[in-house]
């Protein structure tokens, strides 16, 4: 790997919340970064690669649905078509569809699972050949504490981020001579667009549970992703870290 060049990061879900974070935070520090967004709607990929510019950064949004073989595919291919290499995955990528599970329609558990996992999944198997070629690679997984803990009402949310954690730590251990790392970062709560759809009572309950009396913010997870994709961080694999103040120790 030539290290003079800079390194070609991609990540899933890019165009807010906190792939939007993680997007500005590989960009700051240097990385070439391609992230997808799924809507129809470009105007929050356009805010983020905006946001990018501003600093100085260099990233590029290609809308993908990521749960689609042919689109994961094809949207991997098109940034090795530019770049030849891919040395960093964030598979962020995530939606919600909650509910009590006797009251879960199939298809809400099927969306779920499509998006957060499978996405992983098809991500992850693209980038591999190229990671294992150049031997060096960091895979991170956004998973949640709810992964670990599970929900009420969040039955399919929390099968799919556990299923991450399981998927990272098998595909850790099957990369690690490469030099490729594979790890979970599981997020609590965070003031993202997400828990904004919460009213304030709900939110000042969900607070009062957290040791350190506040909501996480996006760049609380961003920050410790771009260490984990650091070469810093190169011994470090096969783990959960949990990003959340103290809710779940």
């Amino acid at each position: 790997m030539n290290n003079n060049s800079p390194k070609i990061a991609v990540v899933t879900g890019g165009s807010r919340g906190i792939g939007q974070a993680i997007v500005q935070s590989l960009a700051k520090s240097g990385m070439h970064v391609f992230f997808n967004y799924a809507s129809q709607d470009d105007t929050e990929a356009k805010k983020t690669i905006a946001s990018v510019e501003n600093i100085g950064g260099i990233c590029e949004a290609i809308r993908a649905d990521i749960s689609d073989q042919n689109d994961c595919d094809t949207f991997i291919k098109t940034v090795l078509s530019e770049t030849s290499a891919i040395h960093v995955l964030v598979n962020n990528a995530g939606i919600r569809k909650d509910g009590l599970l006797v009251m879960m329609p199939p298809s809400n558990w099927d969306e779920v699972l499509a998006v957060n996992l499978r996405g992983a999944y098809l991500c992850t198997k693209a980038v591999l050949k190229p990671m294992i070629r150049q031997r060096w690679g960091r895979i991170i997984n956004i998973s949640s504490v709810v992964g670990i803990t599970g929900n009420a009402g969040q039955s399919n949310y929390a099968a799919a981020k556990a299923g991450l954690i399981g998927f990272t730590k098998s595909i850790a251990q099957e990369v690690a001579s490469r030099q490729i790392t594979a790890n979970v970062v599981a997020p609590g709560f965070v003031q993202t667009q997400m828990t904004e759809q919460m009213d304030d009572k709900q939110q000042q309950e969900i607070i009062h549970r957290i040791p350190m009396k506040r909501m996480g913010s996006p760049d609380d997870i961003s920050a410790l992703v771009r260490f984990l994709v650091s070469d810093d961080a190169g011994y470090i694999t096969g783990q959960v870290i949990q990003v959340c103040g103290g809710l779940v120790m």
